[in-house]
């Protein structure tokens, strides 16, 4: 899997010392929309490595960080720079849909 998996206990320190903007994706294994968005995910996460990091937190085994940014359905994308939060998605979007959203929300 491309992409980096993160847990309530690394979160933080993985938002904070990363060196590029992260997008987050917040799954369940259990998930079919996850399921569908996990190939354009990982494409992207590849694709833009050199500009974001992504990351993945399956929200059933880490319950902490999905309630403190309020996700109440998945797959949810967070996009954070610099350590905050950026920008909210909720929902699938095919790949030039979802890498338009990433880049002009970073341009903002």
């Amino acid at each position: 899997m491309a992409g980096h998996v993160t847990t309530d206990a690394t979160f933080a320190d993985d938002i904070k010392n990363s060196d590029k903007p992260v997008l987050l994706d917040f799954w369940a294994e259990w998930c079919g929309p996850c399921r569908m968005l996990l190939p354009v995910v990982e494409e992207l996460a590849t694709e833009m490595s050199d500009s974001l990091t992504v990351m993945k937190m399956n929200v059933d085994e880490n319950p902490a960080t999905p309630a403190k940014y309020g996700v109440r359905g998945i797959p949810t994308l967070l996009l954070f720079q610099n350590g905050e939060l950026k920008k909210t998605r909720v929902g699938g979007l095919p790949k030039a849909d979802l890498r338009k959203w990433i880049e002009d929300s970073l341009a903002a």
